[in-house]
C-alpha cells in the first residue's frame, strides 16, 4: 500500500466540501469511524482531548460518521456536526457519514481494513475502532471500539508516531 495511494482517496467534509485524504500529508492521524448513539459516544470527549494535547505536535484526529451498526447515527451531517460540538466541543474534522464494511464500504476503510497487523484485521467490528496513520501515510497500528481515546496503549502509540515524524 503506497502513501500515494492513501492520499489519493477521496473525502467529503461533514461540511459537504470535497478533497482528499492527502489534506492530511505529512500529519499522523487517527482514524476513527463514530456515532451519536452509541454506548462507546462518550469517547468523543477522549478524542477531542487528544486532538487538542497532541494538534500542535501533528495529529489530526478523523471523525467518520457511520450508521452500519444499529442504526446508531441515524442524523443528518448538520445534525451529527450540532451534536458533537454540543455535546462534546468537538473541533477536530469530520466527514459526511460513510460506509465502513460492505458493498458500499468507503475507499479509505476498504485500504484501512486491510491493514493486518494486530488482533483485528478485516472488517470493521462497531463504531469507534481506531486506525493510527503515519506521517508518512503508511498505516501503523489499529484498536478496537473498547481501547479508550486516552489510554497508555493509545496515548503511546501516538506520541511514538508523533516522535517518528519529528526525527
Amino acid at each position: 500500500m503506497s502513501e500515494s495511494s492513501l492520499y489519493a482517496v477521496p473525502l467529503t467534509m461533514i461540511d459537504g466540501s470535497p478533497t482528499t485524504f492527502g489534506q492530511f500529508a505529512g500529519k499522523t492521524v487517527l482514524v476513527v469511524n463514530v456515532a451519536s448513539r452509541c454506548g462507546f459516544t462518550p469517547q468523543y470527549a477522549g478524542l477531542e482531548a487528544l486532538y487538542r494535547r497532541f494538534a500542535d505536535d501533528g495529529l489530526v484526529v478523523l471523525g467518520l460518521p457511520c450508521n452500519q451498526f444499529m442504526g446508531e447515527e441515524p442524523g443528518s451531517e448538520e445534525e451529527i456536526q450540532q451534536f458533537c460540538e454540543v455535546n462534546f466541543g468537538v473541533t477536530f474534522p469530520l466527514t459526511a457519514k460513510v460506509d465502513v464494511r460492505g458493498k458500499h464500504q468507503h475507499p479509505l476503510y476498504s485500504q484501512l481494513t486491510a491493514f493486518k497487523k494486530g488482533v483485528l484485521p478485516g472488517l470493521i467490528k462497531w463504531n469507534f475502532e481506531k486506525f493510527l496513520v503515519n506521517a508518512d501515510g503508511v498505516i501503523v497500528d489499529r484498536f478496537a471500539s473498547t481501547v479508550e481515546p486516552e489510554s497508555a496503549q493509545l496515548v503511546g502509540a501516538i506520541e511514538k508516531a508523533l516522535a517518528r515524524a519529528a526525527a
